[in-house]
């Protein structure tokens, strides 16, 4: 978010040029900078040398193209009314959910809208039909409801194997079970207490009792009615967190179901499970096996603060040890401001990294792990301090585009501050454009962002960034949310993909969210999470996907449950979807 002009940090970027000063002698720094970069311009070219090539060139064919109106999606975001007060929650959303609501095996989208309850703009269903096109079916289907909404998490509370869903706002958030026939009841009586400002959320089993429970990460209490003002010139714009107290994010606990089925809603058990310990204006949330130890621990990125890491105390209560474990700050011992969170094993290491994203001035953190449990920022072994340019980050996703056996990084960009005056359009003066990075499968990467027009040619202001292989046929394609503009649907149109495998992990009737998915193949090995929670506010496919490259043919998949219990089971073939049942595999060391 973004610094008032006293709380301007000191330290600006330029560039390759970083100066710590007024804004006064930067001005002559800049001025200097430039008159000496025309002299080595010109002493550069009297030697007869090429210039170097541009980081931001169109190196290879595109990995995606836009497919939103072919396929049917119609939805403009709705963020309220702009009338100069700079509402915050408006700068902040929303996201998205793509997931397959009535089990027809194929991936339906929820997008939510944030101009406030009494806004006609109304969130939208989007059932996908054979012919894989998108279907309003917003109407009667209870998730049509208006809001300042801001996250949705998707996950079976009742075990059911029918997807519930909950969506977070400003001063409030609702919880709607799904009923089997394309509607949804909310759950006014489950048990979750109103939120000051619910953003990331997430479901896990935190107590390995066989329920998926959920934390709700909240932002700051806002005061609306104080004024902040713009760092590029004094005038009107959305404040930074540090203005507002944090707040501490919400753990509920699932009670389960009565003798006669009926779900019996959530339980509050954050200062059971010591959370409210520390606070923290949260953004991101993952919730995943930090330390090694099989139990689900939760990350919280937090702007502008210390991250925090809740270790899984396996008695029903956390312990928080990001600084112990490496994750609190950056590589120089910086807060920064945290927002949208990747996992996944970018070296084949066997252990995941976490990407997290940040403000434009500042570099993106990529924490590395090893050994277990512990964590190194490492932004500028991996490229990232590299990027041709840099913009203010929010979703992020960590997958294999191409299917060549290495995670690639994808991030949407849009600023919180303007760099100048205002703009008419309002948006405009925040739009950047989107990156897209290619790993090489050792822990690097590069910009591919000039050869993905479609998703980062045109700036924007973008907030979410779901991932799902929407029709099928084994590439990852994207959804984007921007503020006050249309989501987009990116399909993935990737040359020459590599094999691949997408691996759906049931526990009962339910996705087995939080557990761990390993596979091999020759002498390579992959590994990836159930978790649809990552990105920004947003729900992906639950299932797992792997890029394979040239391997065609894995021999073993293996499953780590979450309540410990690990299965291994065969596998018939590659470039498919296979379905593992808790249960029916064999046991695996």
């Amino acid at each position: 978010m973004p610094h008032e002009p006293e709380t301007l940090p000191k330290k600006v970027r330029l560039e390759s040029l970083t100066y710590e000063g007024t804004p006064l002698d930067m001005l002559v720094v800049v001025r200097w900078s430039l008159f000496g970069a025309l002299l080595a311009c010109a002493a550069f070219l009297s030697l007869g040398c090429k210039r170097p090539r541009p980081a931001d060139v169109a190196t290879q064919p595109p990995w995606f193209a836009d497919a939103t109106e072919e396929l049917g999606l119609d939805f403009t975001h709705d963020p309220g009314t702009i009338d100069g007060t700079y509402f915050m929650p408006q700068s902040m959303g929303s996201g998205a959910a793509v997931f397959d609501f009535d089990n027809d095996g194929r991936l339906d989208i929820y997008l939510v809208h944030n101009a406030g309850p009494n806004s006609a703009s109304k969130n939208r269903l989007f059932h996908q039909q054979p012919d894989g096109k998108f279907k309003d079916v917003s109407a009667g289907s209870g998730l049509d409801f208006a809001g300042h909404c801001m996250g949705i998490a998707v996950g079976d509370v009742n075990n059911d194997g029918l997807p519930d869903v909950y969506v977070s706002e400003y001063d409030g958030g609702r919880f709607f079970l799904n009923r089997g026939d394309g509607r949804f009841d909310e759950i006014k009586s489950s048990g979750i207490d109103k939120q000051i400002w619910g953003t990331a959320v997430s479901f896990l089993d935190y107590n390995r009792d066989g329920w998926l429970d959920l934390i709700v990460v909240n932002y700051v209490a806002l005061d609306p009615t104080r004024p902040c003002s713009s760092p590029a010139g004094g005038s009107r714009d959305y404040c930074h967190p540090d203005n507002f107290k944090p707040t501490a994010t919400r753990l509920y606990r699932n009670r389960g179901n009565d003798a006669n089925g009926n779900w019996l809603g959530f339980e509050d058990q954050t200062d059971a499970a010591g959370l409210n310990k520390a606070s923290g204006p949260g953004l991101g949330v993952l919730c995943a096996d930090f330390n090694g130890d099989g139990w689900l621990d939760i990350f919280v990125a937090n702007d502008s603060k210390a991250n925090h890491l809740w270790i899984n105390q396996k008695d029903g209560t956390f312990i928080e040890e990001a600084v112990a474990r490496g994750l609190a700050f950056n590589a120089r011992g910086d807060p920064q401001a945290n927002m949208g969170v990747a996992w996944g094993d970018i070296d084949g290491s066997g252990l995941p990294s976490l990407f997290v994203t940040h403000l434009n001035y500042e570099y993106h953190g990529l924490w590395k792990q090893g050994p277990r449990g512990l964590f190194h920022e490492q932004a500028a072994a991996t490229g990232l301090t590299k990027l041709g340019w840099r913009g203010t980050g929010f979703g992020t996703v960590f997958a294999d585009f191409d299917n060549d056996g290495a995670l690639d990084l994808a991030l949407v960009n849009g600023r919180v501050f303007r760099t100048g005056p205002p703009t008419n359009p309002h948006w405009d003066a925040y739009a950047e454009r989107n990156q897209v990075l290619a790993g090489d499968g050792a822990g690097t990467f590069r910009d591919v962002s000039a050869s993905n027009l479609a998703l980062c040619g045109k700036p924007n202001v973008a907030r979410g960034l779901a991932l799902g292989d929407l029709n099928g046929d084994g590439g990852l394609d994207l959804l984007v949310t921007t503020i006050g503009g249309k989501a987009r649907i990116l399909r993935n149109v990737a040359d020459k993909r590599g094999h691949w495998l997408t691996v759906r992990a049931l526990d009962g009737k339910r996705d087995a969210v939080g557990a761990e998915v390993r596979i091999a193949g020759g002498t390579r090995r992959w590994q990836g999470l159930v978790q649809p929670s990552q990105s920004y506010l947003c729900s992906n496919d639950p299932r797992v996907h792997f890029g394979l490259g040239g391997v065609d043919r894995i021999e073993t998949i293996d499953i780590q449950w979450v309540d410990g219990v690990a299965e291994r089971f065969p596998c018939p073939g590659v470039d498919r979807v296979i379905e593992v049942q808790r249960g029916k595999g064999q046991p695996a060391k």
